[in-house]
């Protein structure tokens, strides 16, 4: 049986420039980072020649991680239509944050382009435990679709 969610691997095309965005503008702290190469990886992703830089990142809260893993060996390529919400497959990762409006002027600041302003969802939609429920959709340096959720 699961236990819990462990961390959600995003394939990026740049790990520094991917760490900058999730440290420096969404406030992720970086726990640490390794190479992946050998035998060991091959076997666990079917691929051959594997070389693989890793970095993982948490929420000040804490949480499930975030693995950052750019593959120098073979090069990965993005899909042509990832960025678009009604894309099959993992379409998006939503953070909580306690101040949406504050949480979205930082990235405002930092050159981050929203899908819309934040928007509150209306009562009734879906029932949230924890209140009234205000959200936005922006994406990552590699097209990855992010949502900030505060509840109130």
């Amino acid at each position: 049986m699961m236990r819990a969610l462990d961390h959600v691997n995003i394939v990026v095309a740049d790990l520094p420039r991917s760490l900058r965005f999730y440290c420096d503008v969404l406030g992720f702290r970086q726990t640490h980072d390794v190479v992946m190469e050998g035998e060991w990886i091959e076997a666990i992703v079917g691929l051959r020649g594997v070389k693989g830089l890793v970095a993982m990142v948490e929420a000040p809260a804490g949480g499930p991680r975030i693995e950052l893993l750019q593959y120098v060996a073979p090069a990965g390529v993005a899909l042509p239509e990832n960025s678009r919400p009604n894309t099959r497959g993992l379409r998006h990762l939503a953070f909580r944050v306690d101040d949406i409006a504050a949480t979205v002027a930082r990235l405002r600041a930092a050159g981050v382009t929203l899908f819309s302003d934040p928007v509150r969802v209306p009562a009734g939609v879906v029932k949230f435990a924890a209140g009234d429920k205000t959200l936005v959709y922006f994406l990552d340096p590699d097209g990855v679709i992010l949502e900030l959720a505060e509840y109130r």
